[in-house]
C-alpha cells in the first residue's frame, strides 16, 4: 500500500499529517521537509529566536518522539525532484516513492535582489529558515549598521530586533509608506513612530538603486542617490508561493497551486494547502499567507483527504510583534473605504475597516480584547455601528449580544 505522501514539512504539512492520524488514518504517512530541522514554527525566527529569547527546542512544533510514536515517516534534508502523476510516484533524493494521496504543502520562498545590484554579496541576508536566522545572527553586533530593504511584517520585525539590540537601523520603503499593501495609513503611522521612538531611521518613497561592496556588501547606493555605508542588508520585499513542483507536474496554478473549495488540485489525487495554495473565497480565489490559515487549510484538507467533502472557509488572523507592541489583525481589509478608530486603556489602540456599512477587519495594538470581539463579530457576519466602536464608553462585549 503507497499510502499519502506530503511534501513540505513547514506548519501546513505538520498540521496536515498530525490531523490525519487524530481523524484515524493508520495507512502509511511520509512528511517530506528539505530542511535538516524537524517541523518547527517560523514566526518566532525573526523575534524571540532572533534575540536569543528561545531555544531551538521551543521552536519544534512537536517534540521529535511524536513523529516515531504517529507512524509519521519523516524524510528530512530531502529533495523532490519530479512528481509524476500518472505514475503516482515521485523522485526523492533518487528514490522513487509511490502515493494514493499526496498534498503538497511546499509554503513559500522570499524574494530576493538580484545579483546585478548586489543580490549576491556576503552580509545580505533574508529572513524564512532556520538556517537563514543561525546565518546572520552573529552580524547582530551593539553599533553596527544594518540595512531593511523594504517595510512589510518581516522588515518592521527584523529592524526591531536589531534595535533592542543596539544596532543602528535604517529601513527603507521604496512605496509611498510602510505597510501600504496590507494596512491602512494609520496602522502605518503608528508603527512609524513606534520605530522612530527606538531610533530606527525609516526611509520612505526611497528604493534600492543597489548594493556596494568587494565580495561583501559595505555600502548601499539608494534611489535619491544618496550612499549609506552597511554592515550587513536584511531584504524583506515579500515571499512567492513556492509552485516549481506544481508546475513541473502540469497542475493548474493560479497565484500559487490552484484547488478547489476541498483543497484539491486539477489532479484528483494530489491536494494542496498553506502559503502555496490559492483558493475560493468569496465569490473570487485568495492565498493566504499565515500561520492560521496553514494550520485550519491543512486540517481542512486531511478530513477531505479521508472523504469528509467539507469546503474550506477561510477565517483569517493574523500577529506581529515589535518591541513591546502585539499587533493582532482578524478578517481581510480588501476594499475598505473607511477607518473607524478606537482608543482603549493605556496605550492600546484599535483600527476598524469597514466598505460602507460592513465591517471587514480590524488591527489590534496592544489591545486583546478589541481583537476578540472584532474577530468574532467578523467571523459572525456583523457590523456593528461604527459610532459605537468610536465610543471608547461602548462595552464591546455587549456588541456580541445585541
Amino acid at each position: 500500500m503507497s499510502g499519502i505522501v506530503i511534501v513540505g514539512a513547514g506548519q501546513a504539512g505538520a498540521s496536515l499529517a498530525a490531523k490525519l492520524r487524530s481523524l484515524g488514518y493508520e495507512g502509511p504517512l511520509t512528511l517530506i521537509g528539505e530542511e535538516p530541522a524537524p517541523p518547527y514554527q517560523r514566526p518566532p525566527l525573526s523575534k524571540g529566536y532572533l534575540l536569543g529569547e528561545m531555544t531551538l527546542e521551543r521552536l519544534y512544533l512537536r517534540a521529535p518522539a511524536f513523529w516515531e510514536e504517529q507512524g509519521v515517516t519523516l524524510k528530512l534534508g530531502a529533495k523532490v525532484g519530479a512528481i509524476d502523476p500518472a505514475a503516482k510516484t515521485l523522485t526523492v533524493d533518487g528514490e522513487t516513492l509511490s502515493y494514493d494521496q499526496l498534498a503538497l504543502t511546499t509554503g513559500s520562498v522570499p524574494r530576493r535582489l538580484p545579483a546585478a545590484i548586489g543580490g549576491a554579496l556576503e552580509g545580505v541576508y533574508t529572513v524564512r529558515t532556520l538556517a537563514d536566522v543561525d546565518a546572520m545572527a552573529p552580524e547582530f553586533q551593539p553599533g553596527r549598521r544594518l540595512l531593511v530593504i523594504g517595510g512589510g511584517y518581516i522588515g518592521l520585525e527584523a529592524a526591531a530586533v536589531a534595535a533592542k539590540l543596539g544596532l543602528d537601523v535604517t529601513l527603507v520603503e521604496m512605496a509611498l509608506r510602510i505597510l501600504q499593501r496590507v494596512a491602512a495609513p494609520e496602522t502605518s503611522a503608528f508603527f512609524r513612530e513606534t520605530h522612530a521612538g527606538h531610533g530606527v531611521k525609516i526611509l520612505e518613497s526611497t528604493g534600492l538603486d543597489r548594493l556596494l561592496g568587494e565580495g561583501r556588501v559595505s555600502a548601499a547606493r539608494l534611489s535619491d542617490g544618496t550612499e549609506i555605508p552597511v554592515d550587513f542588508v536584511i531584504v524583506g520585499v515579500g515571499i512567492a508561493p513556492a509552485t516549481d513542483l506544481a508546475e513541473a507536474a502540469g497542475l493548474a496554478l493560479e497565484n500559487g497551486i490552484r484547488t478547489d473549495e476541498l483543497g484539491r488540485t486539477s489532479d484528483p489525487s494530489i491536494w494542496a494547502a498553506g502559503d502555496c495554495a490559492s483558493f475560493p473565497h468569496d465569490g473570487g480565489r485568495i492565498r493566504l499567507e499565515s500561520v492560521g490559515n496553514a494550520i485550519d487549510q491543512a486540517e481542512c484538507v486531511a478530513a477531505n483527504m479521508l472523504g469528509a467533502g467539507k469546503p474550506y472557509q477561510a477565517k483569517p488572523w493574523f500577529w506581529s510583534d515589535q518591541y513591546d507592541v502585539k499587533l493582532q489583525i482578524a478578517g481581510l481589509n480588501t476594499g475598505y473605504d473607511r477607518i473607524v478608530t478606537r482608543k482603549g486603556d493605556g496605550d492600546a489602540v484599535s483600527f476598524w475597516y469597514y466598505q460602507g456599512d460592513q465591517l471587514l477587519a480590524l488591527d489590534a495594538m496592544n489591545d486583546s480584547r478589541a481583537y476578540m470581539v472584532g474577530k468574532r463579530l467578523i467571523e459572525g457576519g456583523r457590523s456593528p455601528d461604527p459610532a459605537a466602536i468610536a465610543d471608547p464608553a461602548t462595552d464591546l462585549k455587549a456588541l456580541l449580544k445585541a
